[in-house]
């Protein structure tokens, strides 16, 4: 059982990358960005996850910078966006984000969608960076099994992570097996599924049982399933709750209630359907 909000898992590569992550989708840059880094290391995590698309970076930065936390003890990630993909772009972008994110190097570098036609050249600049030591890990993002199957025809180096979608409305089930199989780790964003299940009957009377909340029953749901999770807010009080996760713990029936959920339900874009 996992017990604080600081436990990880350990990568393909032997990275250690912790269990429970802070999201900054949509938030905005500048003060608000800055205040939530803040008051997640604060909180107690120390896995920050952004994008070169979500325009926060800098402020990303910032946060770090004024938490006063040591730069070994954090694991962040970054994602080389759409128009950036192919060899060189992607070098190039890859530069263009640490100089926003201030770093010297990255924890987790990833291709944030599964551009067809250059996610291999893409991927061969992930090696590249890889092998360099500038980046300890990389991986990729809103991958299907069949992009996965596509790119370890010609990958050198096996992705890390693969981060996608992935809440009770859509376990993603067969892909989760896919990368257990290919020792890749499944991360999810979105987990609470952009809030629409905090109604739901089953995880409020599970959240009732144990005194916490759907969303932490949610979170909770994750972790014993072995996926790598990222809540995302702006409200330090649910900054705060996101990390309570670790005074419960899940029966097997009730994980297999909430598995039970699944409706293949997307709240984001399609990989397979996405307007590259």
């Amino acid at each position: 059982m996992m017990k604080h909000v600081q436990d990880t898992t350990t990568l393909n590569n032997g990275v250690k990358m912790p269990w429970l992550g802070f999201g900054v989708f949509k938030v905005k840059d500048g003060d608000e960005v800055v205040s939530a880094v803040k008051t997640a290391i604060e909180a107690g995590y120390r896995s920050i996850d952004t994008a070169k698309v979500y325009n926060n970076e800098s402020g990303v930065a910032q946060g770090i910078r004024e938490s006063g936390i040591a730069r070994e003890d954090l694991f962040i990630t970054t994602k080389v966006w759409n128009s950036d993909q192919g060899y060189e772009s992607t070098l190039a972008a890859f530069e263009e984000s640490m100089q926003r994110l201030e770093l010297e190097y990255l924890d987790l570098y990833l291709i944030h969608w599964p551009v067809k036609g250059k996610y291999k050249d893409t991927w061969r600049a992930l090696e590249k960076l890889y092998k360099e030591g500038r980046v300890r890990a990389i991986g990729v993002s809103n991958f299907q099994t069949h992009h996965l199957e596509d790119l370890l025809m010609d990958a050198t180096i096996k992705p890390a992570v693969n981060q996608v979608e992935l809440h009770p409305l859509l376990t993603q089930k067969e892909l989760r097996d896919y990368c257990s199989t290919h020792e890749i780790q499944i991360e999810a964003w979105s987990p609470l599924g952009q809030g629409n299940l905090m109604e739901h009957p089953l995880l409020q009377d599970i959240a009732a049982k144990y005194g916490k909340s759907p969303a932490q029953v949610i979170l909770r749901w994750d972790l014993q399933n072995g996926i790598v999770t990222i809540p995302k807010s702006v409200t330090p009080e649910r900054i705060h709750a996101n990390t309570e996760l670790y005074d419960f713990e899940l029966t097997a029936e009730e994980i297999e209630q909430i598995n039970g959920l699944n409706e293949h339900k997307r709240f984001g874009s399609d990989p397979d359907n996405f307007n590259f």
